[in-house]
């Protein structure tokens, strides 16, 4: 074949040479964002909206106030409209923040978030678009101005389209968002939005949460806590977290005129004496030239260096984790178990310097049916009414920066690490048919998803590890627990077997002394209640079991 005709086949092949907008690409792989089969798609609808809401109320310094309501409209077709009190969305932006792939205020601060790619409602936006051609209606008042308008998105371009923008009455505060999706489903399970939303109250128990499904029943999530959550704040990143790629984009955009003043400037933790030893260690990077000339070279150079010298931990203000009392709080209020233990680990590090922070808790079995919390919520279920036991048993309750993983559980990190325990060693004989649910949160800057979707944590050594410690301090107690449980009813049965015999014992110890059978028959059963008394009184302390530990 001569050159000639291989440039003409190249020029043949490259007609077909094109560019796609992000907006076009997800729409052909609508998977990665977690639309993937009916109920999973709304569900996932779901909690991009409701996720959103929560964040901009917390913004805000508002108590979350909100109401998801879901409607059939047709086969595999719903109307889903989430409401919430927060801060509302400005009419200049409401086009941008719900039609825009990669549009948002989260991606750039280095700050714990529930959302962090500004995916989410624009995802839902083109859920809309290319399931039934409808736009997003949208009602948002920000105190000062209110209105309506429709949003959709044109893919080719990934721009919005904004259309019917209305002023309307500022007699509300907040956002309210409404759309029609196809391929969904509604489904009572563990993978639907009623689990979702009740995992939702469990790992942000300072919201309040309404869910409306299609036959029109009311479910009441109540806020278990009425303390706002700490406001975490934006940080530099930690030298141990960076790789080159990282460093020359911080340089190239830094205002500082040397690259060591660079380094104290960007990231915490580099001191000036920090600086000199890195000096003593990079002797191939100039620190006295403009950070914008820096090189791969010398990224690379730094980056090695980063790693020889000790470093302090990094910062945790950029991390608000749940909170040891608010999760025993949402445990008692949403779960109702009969025993239940919280733990919170101390601050760590993965991948050299990104923090991280776990929290533990177990419910194990039920206590009392709850009554009806709220005199004014009389048409609603009260979420903590059902028993989990009558739903199963042996869950694994996963969270990420308070935000529920109800799918891809197999390859999880907090899977691999509750399932990696042994729990015959804490008194559970079989974790899969005992009454018993694990939940775990990990809070951090980043988490490591192992997809789009972000319903599954990698498997991080450190974090895994992590893990296991938390869940074997709450598993310890509940070791205790059981074993004083069963403690007590052993000494019960015993105590029946005893009092079975008081009245024959009592006539023939009768006839033997001459004493009256019924003067013998209250002596023995003093002697034997005095006996028991610590039994019935506090059987659960009656005696305590080995620790454990690990």
């Amino acid at each position: 074949m001569s050159a000639d005709s291989s440039n003409v086949a190249a020029d043949e092949i490259f007609k077909e040479f094109k560019e796609h907008s992000i907006a076009a690409f997800f729409k052909k792989n609508r998977q990665m964002l977690g639309y993937a089969g009916k109920v999973r798609s709304l569900t996932m609808l779901v909690h991009e909206y409701v996720t959103n809401s929560i964040d901009a109320c917390e913004e805000a310094g508002i108590l979350p106030e909100i109401s998801a309501e879901i409607k059939q409209t047709g086969e595999d077709k719903y109307s889903i409209m989430v409401s919430d009190n927060g801060p509302g969305i400005p009419k200049t932006l409401a086009g941008k923040a719900l039609g825009s792939v990669l549009s948002g205020t989260k991606f750039h601060r280095y700050v714990q978030q529930r959302g962090q790619q500004g995916i989410g409602a624009s995802g839902c936006t083109l859920f809309a678009n290319i399931t039934t051609n409808k736009p997003i209606h949208v009602k948002s008042s920000t105190g000062r101005d209110a209105f309506e308008c429709d949003v959709s998105i044109d893919i080719k371009s990934n721009k919005p389209l904004v259309s019917n923008v209305a002023d309307v009455p500022r007699d509300f505060r907040g956002l309210i968002v409404e759309g029609e999706f196809g391929s969904v489903k509604y489904e009572n399970s563990d993978h639907g939005v009623y689990e979702y939303l009740k995992r939702t109250a469990l790992a942000n128990p300072h919201a309040s949460i309404t869910l409306t499904d299609p036959t029109g029943k009311q479910y009441l999530f109540p806020r278990s806590d009425s303390s706002m959550p700490k406001k975490p704040k934006a940080v530099k990143p930690h030298p141990m977290g960076l790789e080159s790629s990282d460093l020359i984009d911080f340089a190239h955009v830094s205002a500082s005129r040397k690259v060591s003043s660079f380094l104290t400037e960007s990231f915490s933790r580099v001191s000036h004496d920090k600086v000199d030893e890195l000096k003593k260690i990079a002797t191939g990077v100039d620190f006295e030239k403009d950070p914008k000339t820096l090189t791969w070279a010398d990224a690379e150079e730094l980056v090695k260096a980063f790693s020889k010298v000790k470093w302090m931990a990094p910062e945790t203000d950029s991390i608000s984790p749940i909170g040891k009392k608010q999760v025993e709080a949402a445990i008692k209020n949403i779960l109702n178990p009969g025993f239940a233990s919280v733990a919170e680990r101390k601050p760590a590090v993965f991948r050299g310097g990104i923090p991280f922070v776990v929290e533990a808790g177990i419910a194990y079995g039920n206590a009392l049916p709850q009554k009806q919390a709220n005199a004014s919520a009389q048409e609603s279920t009260y979420a903590g009414d059902e028993s989990f036991e009558e739903r199963g048993s042996g869950k694994v309750l996963r969270f990420a920066n308070k935000v529920p993983l109800l799918f891809d559980s197999t390859n999880c990190a907090i899977t691999y690490a509750v399932r990696g325990i042994d729990w015959k060693r804490y008194g559970i004989s079989d974790f899969d048919t005992e009454p018993i649910n694990v939940m775990v949160n990990v809070s951090s800057v980043y988490i490591p998803y192992s997809g789009v979707g972000k319903q599954a944590i990698s498997p991080e050594e450190e974090i895994i590890n992590e893990i296991k410690f938390a869940v074997m301090e709450v598993a310890r107690e509940l070791q205790r627990y059981l074993h004083g449980v069963r403690n007590r009813n052993m000494q019960e049965s015993k105590y029946k077997t005893i009092v079975r015999y008081i009245s024959q014992l009592s006539g023939d110890l009768s006839e033997l002394t001459g004493v009256k059978k019924e003067l013998i028959e209250k002596t023995l059963r003093s002697l034997i209640d005095s006996k028991y008394k610590s039994v019935f009184e506090d059987g659960d302390n009656s005696e305590e079991g080995n620790d454990g530990h690990d």
